[in-house]
Parts: structure tokens; C-alpha cells; sequence
């Protein structure tokens, strides 16, 4: 990634430094939107989500965290003794992890995970990181590998947003457009921009519960329990089949 592309490491290493900073998201349909902000990234686990909070009591053993941003996940679990390992592409938010004391971090793109990291006990995909999979076949492909860098009883907790709990025509319309390419309704395609920086395209999915569930058969994973939250957000306990 070179560093102009690297948008998000430069609104969080910039909220670090300064507590200050925007993010914009940009969608291929031309919709411009501003997101939570850097801001969301760094809270404290008391000011998390309730549906977040409940999330983390079903962490156990070694930690994967996938996409780990400003680390706020990864370092509460690194606080409550877990043996945790924060990956992202942004090599800006590496750095971010690092200078608030993360232990362990690798800069690996999900397209990149390997048996080279280890084996795993929880896989984490907090922050609506369930998008990272991209879209369907991708998704699928990634899971069966993830089953094979886990132990035995290994869990999967990822959290996504049902893109159908909108009444926004301008959403709905694209929600349309996906569906008539041959794509599933929340496969957004965008990129995220700050000041001068902006990341590439990319795909970032979205999904019900339903298509969730779709998604993980034939991966040998299946949804222990989903735990609902604001926004039409909710957390999904996955647990690995190994018989």
C-alpha cells in the first residue's frame, strides 16, 4: 500500500496524535457519506455497543484479530490477559496499535492469511469486519482456510450490519443495481477518503442473517447464536465444525 492510498492509518495516527480527524467513505454509485469518524476507533470498552460487550465474553485461548484498526478490540483483550495477535494492511495503523501498546501485529491482508501465523482459538472480525470478506465465493474461500488455521472448537466472531433495514431510496436503488450484476444486495463497492489520501476501490460486504448463514454452508462453520444491536447491527457467535 503506498502512503497516499493509506487513508484510514492517516486519520487514526492523526486522531492519536492531534484528537482530531474525519473519515469519508465514498460509493461507486457516486453517494459520499461521512462515517462515525476516527473517533469510534479508539473508545474504551465502556462506551462500546452493548451487542460488542456481549460479543467479547465468547473470546477464548489465542486471538486473531482481522482488520484491527486502532487495536481497540485487540487491546482490551491483550488488558484481560489473551494472547492476542492485531492484523491490518494499513501500515499507519499498525503503528497506532503499537504506540498504545499492543503487543503483537502483522501487517496481513485477509487475502494473505496463512497457517504462517499460527493457530488460533478466536478469530475476530469486530467493527462490521464481517464486510472484509468482499462478497460470497471470496467469503467461502476465506472460511475454509480460517477452518484450517484454527484448533479443535475454535469460534469465528463477526460482526455485520442488514443493509435491508433501510427505507433510503437512494440505497435501495443500489441495493437493486448489485442484484442485476449478479452481486448480493450489501456487496458495496467503495473507498475511503481523508484530506488528500484515499484507499482504493474495494468491495466490502454487507448481509442479513440469512445470507450470513448461506454464506458459511459447505465451510464447516455454523452460527452458534446472534446477538442483536443498534443500527441493525449484530454480532454472530460461529463456531467450527471439526467432526
Amino acid at each position: 500500500m503506498k502512503d497516499l492510498q493509506d487513508a484510514y492509518g492517516h486519520e487514526v495516527y492523526d486522531y492519536l496524535e492531534e484528537q482530531q480527524g474525519f473519515e469519508i467513505v465514498e460509493r461507486e454509485d457516486g453517494f459520499i457519506g461521512p462515517s462515525g469518524g476516527p473517533e469510534i476507533y479508539f473508545r474504551p470498552y465502556k462506551d462500546w455497543y452493548a451487542h460488542q460487550k456481549k460479543a467479547m465474553k465468547y473470546v477464548k485461548g489465542k486471538v486473531l484479530d482481522i482488520g484491527c484498526g486502532a487495536g481497540r478490540h485487540a487491546l482490551y483483550l491483550q488488558s484481560k490477559g489473551f494472547d492476542v495477535i492485531g492484523i491490518d494492511q494499513s501500515p499507519l495503523a499498525l503503528k497506532v496499535c503499537r504506540l498504545r501498546g499492543l503487543k503483537k501485529t502483522k501487517r496481513v491482508p485477509i487475502e494473505k492469511i496463512s497457517a504462517n501465523l499460527g493457530k488460533f482459538d478466536t478469530i475476530l472480525m469486530q467493527g462490521n469486519n464481517f464486510g472484509l470478506f468482499g462478497n460470497f465465493q471470496k467469503a467461502q474461500r476465506l472460511l475454509k482456510r480460517f477452518h484450517a488455521i484454527t484448533n479443535e472448537q475454535a469460534r469465528l466472531i463477526a460482526e455485520s450490519r442488514d443493509i435491508y433495514a433501510t427505507t433510503d431510496p437512494v440505497h435501495l436503488r443500489y441495493h437493486a443495481l448489485n442484484r442485476r450484476r449478479g452481486r448480493m444486495s450489501g456487496q458495496i463497492r467503495l473507498r475511503v477518503r481523508y484530506r488528500h489520501y484515499k484507499t482504493p476501490w474495494f468491495d466490502y460486504l454487507m448481509v442479513s442473517k440469512e445470507e450470513m448463514e448461506k454464506i458459511l454452508e459447505g465451510t464447516r462453520w455454523r452460527v452458534k447464536k446472534f446477538i442483536d444491536g443498534n443500527y441493525a447491527m449484530y454480532n454472530a457467535i460461529i463456531e467450527k465444525e471439526y467432526k
